[in-house]
């Protein structure tokens, strides 16, 4: 008795050790395999800030940029200022030499002036005819032909007077100043340069461009999936390229009315104000806008990598569900969803927070068989007996039920709202 006793113990305990043994050497080569590719299988819920942004670039220009070209035909006599320097509104930015336009001016004086004396002389002999016509001395034609002389004499004052106006006001244009305060951007003209007037068929020559970057603008291409989020006045963060760790709130000033394609991506043309900017921004820096969309604080969310759908055959909709270790096994759960980003997603029914879900979906994981059960060898009878063989038990899988898909399908550029 003590030894069948002593027997049955030893081959319990060898059937625990192969069991055991088992287990270990599956666990083991799950963590390996884990380990292998770096990446978590599992994560715990937890309670975090979700923030919702879609993003855009786009190029950082002047909100007021000029080209500076004369109005008149002229050589550059001064220019006192050079690329980047500041100046303020009515400072001269060039001059050109009136020398001509000085000598024309002075040729019209003289004109007016002998104008005004043969206007004189017309005035006294049409007064002194028209007195003798009173009278009855001269004919009528006499005294037509001085009131004739009259209002000539009248009329080439006047013509000298409006060309000498023409005369000064092209003087005028000989000196430009800036029409509000700004910096040179460029200047491709030296002194001494000949120059033609915007008159002219070329629209005439660039001399400065002078810019205000006080008030800056970004012009950005605004995906048609995203636009609707957008809205004028409405405020943005900036970030630029070239300036790490910098961060400037702007304001959308104006939105497209019509799509254009651009990058062969349709879009909407938005333009950004920045005002009162960091003097390391300049034009032409690439700038990246993120437009909020939605955002929750201090809520139950987990990676969007543990949410999984399928189609319901019943209501013909996507349900959404996680999966939730329940002691050594892995319970199937229903959830809500709410706001997420771009890696979690707020869970608004179903989980609380510590609660540990697969990153995987364990309805697509093949679960092992179980294990042989060896039998007991059944004893030869005795003379001409046949010796038996045990017969392995094979060990049935539970049916898991599959999923149509393991993607959490998103909107738009990622938002999700399914409250």
């Amino acid at each position: 008795m003590k030894t069948l006793m002593t027997l049955l113990l030893l081959v319990a305990l060898a059937a625990g050790g192969y069991f055991g043994f088992d287990y270990w050497k599956r666990q083991s080569a799950t963590n390996t395999a884990s380990a292998k590719s770096g990446r978590p299988t599992t994560a715990t819920v937890e309670t975090r800030n979700i923030r919702f942004a879609v993003s855009a670039a786009g190029e950082i220009t002047p909100s007021e940029q000029v080209s500076v070209r004369p109005e008149v035909n002229g050589k550059i006599l001064v220019l006192p200022v050079d690329v980047s320097d500041s100046v303020k509104k009515d400072q001269l930015l060039f001059q050109l030499d009136d020398r001509d336009l000085q000598i024309e001016k002075q040729t019209v004086e003289t004109t007016i002036e002998r104008s005004r004396l043969e206007l004189d002389q017309s005035d006294r002999e049409f007064k002194r005819s028209q007195k003798l016509f009173s009278e009855k001395l001269i004919s009528q034609e006499l005294f037509e032909d001085a009131r004739t002389k009259f209002e000539l004499a009248k009329n080439a004052l006047d013509r000298s007077q409006k060309t000498l106006e023409q005369v000064q006001d092209r003087l005028r244009r000989t000196r430009v100043t800036a029409p509000f305060d700004s910096t040179v951007l460029t200047r491709p003209i030296s002194v001494g340069q000949a120059v033609s007037g915007s008159g002219g068929f070329n629209s005439g020559t660039e001399v400065l461009t002078i810019a205000n970057l006080n008030d800056l603008i970004i012009n950005a291409h605004i995906n048609q999936a995203d636009v609707t989020r957008l809205r004028v006045d409405q405020e943005v963060e900036v970030t630029v390229e070239a300036v790490p760790g910098l961060k400037i709130i702007g304001r959308v000033e104006r939105l497209a009315p019509q799509a254009t394609i651009k990058n062969n991506i349709k879009g909407f043309a938005a333009r950004v104000l920045l005002k009162d900017v960091d003097k390391r921004v300049r034009p032409g820096m690439t700038a990246n806008i993120s437009i909020p969309v939605a955002s929750a604080d201090n809520v139950v969310a987990v990676p969007l990598a543990s949410v999984f759908t399928e189609l319901n055959p019943e209501t013909k909709r996507m349900d959404r569900f996680a999966w939730v270790r329940n002691g050594e096994e892995w319970e199937r759960r229903s959830i809500q969803i709410g706001v997420s980003d771009y890696f979690f997603v707020e869970v608004t029914q179903g989980l609380n927070a510590g609660d540990e879900v697969s990153l995987e979906d364990k309805s697509k994981v093949a679960k092992p068989s179980a294990a042989p059960t060896p039998a007991p060898a059944r004893s030869s009878s005795g003379g001409g007996g046949r010796t038996g063989s045990a017969v392995p038990s094979t060990g049935s899988t539970p049916k898991s039920s599959t999923a149509s898909g393991s993607t959490l399908h998103v909107g738009g550029s990622g938002a999700v709202s399914a409250r």
